[in-house]
């Protein structure tokens, strides 16, 4: 009766060590994208701004007070029209004082000349010596020189009245406004800067490892963030002699053929630079965060057909601003992993969720 207890109770124990298995874990969604034809490397495609070509920065050529302002940023002006106004006051008083000090010049020049006179009548019946004909010829010639002084700082203050009106020095749009009524401005000062639409040019930074990529006159392709249906024409037009110290990237200058009101000054637009006929190579579009090292490998995950990933060693081509060519290592119509690719395991299980191809 003991041993069959004894037996029991072995059994009860063996039976109670045995734990149910656990359930096996839910397929990891996982973004994929299936990788498309082969992509020539024969482009490059960068970021820039739309900047205008020509922008002036204008200002008054006096110190004064700014009674009116005539335009906002964002207004269209023309060639001629008035922008901002300074008080003419002083101004008007200047003129006043100028033509005052010629009236007196040539009042002084007149009563020089007829000094003069008298004194050559004088000489010529020999009551005077040359000396003092010479003395009064000096002061003739030093009024004249007076007379001719103040004229000349007359036409400057009749200059400086009309400087109390600030006006647009080309057709384009108002994209700076340093002026309100009230202010007391200095000469020189940046009051205003005004743009030319009609010239519109695409400001591009260019890694100092691309640069022997971009020539001047180069055509391109430019299409606004904005838009991506409308693409434009253009020309490298400007280059940089030398590289930004904070960045080490030259700024080049590409220029817009036949703009248009859609290309608003500061937007965002891509430019696609065609290289030379040397760049050949040609792979696999993907995106740059498809890529991963594991062991100074470079790898990328494949889902395979059981749906589990699997890592896949690759040879890196050219990176391009829209992703990187994959000159070896995959082939067309593959599922890679695209998200979360630090996190993957070999042979885990996914639930793919697909991407559209770039």
């Amino acid at each position: 009766m003991k041993k069959r207890l004894v037996g029991w109770s072995l059994l009860l124990l063996l039976t109670g060590c045995d734990k149910p298995a656990p359930p096996e874990a839910p397929p990891r969604p996982a973004l994929v994208t299936v990788v498309g034809e082969k992509s020539a490397a024969s482009t490059m495609a960068l970021v820039g701004e739309v900047r205008p070509r020509y922008e002036s920065s204008q200002g008054f050529r006096i110190d004064g007070k700014i009674i009116e302002r005539k335009v906002e940023v964002g207004s269209l002006v023309k060639k001629g029209q008035l922008i901002a106004r300074l008080d003419p006051a002083d101004s008007h008083l200047n003129v006043a004082a100028a033509q005052a000090s010629v009236s007196a010049a040539e009042a002084e020049s007149a009563l020089a000349l007829a000094e003069l006179n008298r004194q050559r009548q004088l000489y010529a019946k020999k009551f005077i010596s040359a000396s003092a004909l010479d003395v009064r010829e000096a002061q003739y010639k030093t009024a004249n020189a007076r007379l001719a002084q103040v004229k000349a700082q007359a036409f400057v203050s009749d200059n400086q009245a009309q400087y109390t009106q600030l006006t647009a020095d080309r057709d384009g749009v108002v994209t700076y406004i340093h002026a309100e009524p009230g202010q007391v401005i200095e000469s020189g000062e940046v009051i205003v800067k005004v743009a030319d639409t009609r010239a519109i040019d695409v400001l591009v930074a260019v890694p100092e490892s691309r640069m022997a990529d971009v020539k001047i006159n180069a055509p391109v392709i430019i299409k606004l963030w904005s838009d991506q249906q409308k693409s434009y024409t253009g020309v490298v037009r400007e280059m940089s002699p030398a590289a930004e110290s904070a960045t080490r990237v030259f700024n080049i200058r590409v220029t817009v053929n036949q703009p248009d009101a859609a290309l608003k000054l500061g937007v965002t637009a891509g430019v696609k630079f065609t290289l030379g006929d040397s760049k050949t190579a040609s792979g696999y579009l993907i995106p740059s965060k498809a890529l991963t090292e594991i062991n100074g490998q470079t790898l990328v995950w494949v889902v395979d057909a059981n749906n589990k990933v699997q890592p896949r060693s690759v040879v890196a081509g050219p990176f391009r601003e829209d992703g990187v060519l994959i000159t070896e290592g995959l082939q067309a119509g593959e599922k890679i992993a695209i998200a979360g690719v630090h996190t993957l395991v070999k042979d885990q299980l996914v639930k793919p969720v697909i991407e559209a191809a770039p």
